[in-house]
């Protein structure tokens, strides 16, 4: 029998190199799909001190609920209340799709406090994808839900006049779809 590899841990294999590249995400999404148990490694990686171990955790894992849903949706409370707190753009963007992905896996506690958090961050947050993707997440849970449909109008019209292209653009597309 040949000698056993030592087991790599994730937090290492996400660190280090250009923070503007993915490293080795794709190494760390395969280990984890190879084995479930390396999951919540994965999900504790946002506890790292390293911004870069932290963007490159929010890839890793938006690859492995594509390959795996259902193994995210006994997360949703870490990832609402624990990554939701990170004052980080690409884990709150992050969120906004996997709360979009996995809405529906959602008890009504956790939508309630998901869309506590989205409505927070479109409120305060100012990075462009944070506030493309919130604003794409509400404006989907608000159909069928006039209240947040409601809350969400005002939002959208300030956002429309950003200065930034793509936030007013899509801003503009979400208003325009309850305009007659």
């Amino acid at each position: 029998m040949p000698p056993s590899r030592p087991v790599e841990v994730i937090a290492a294999m996400l660190a280090g190199g250009h923070p503007n590249s993915l490293g080795r995400t794709g190494e760390v999404v395969g280990l984890v799909v190879a084995d479930r148990s390396r999951l919540q490694e994965l999900v504790e990686c946002y506890r790292s001190g390293d911004p870069v171990v932290r963007m490159r955790t929010s890839s890793a894992l938006k690859r492995v609920e594509a390959a795996h849903h259902a193994w995210l949706v006994p997360l949703l409370d870490e990832l609402i209340d624990d990554v939701g707190t990170l004052d980080q753009p690409s884990a709150r963007w992050t969120l906004a799709e996997l709360f979009l992905r996995l809405g529906a896996d959602m008890t009504a506690g956790q939508r309630d406090r998901a869309t506590a958090l989205l409505k927070r961050n479109l409120e305060q947050q100012t990075d462009w994808i944070v506030l493309i993707r919130t604003m794409d997440t509400l404006f989907q849970w608000s159909d069928g839900d006039p209240g947040l449909r409601t809350w969400l109008q005002p939002h959208l019209r300030r956002l429309a006049n950003d200065t930034r292209r793509s936030v007013a653009r899509r801003a503009q597309e979400l208003a325009a779809v309850d305009t007659p």
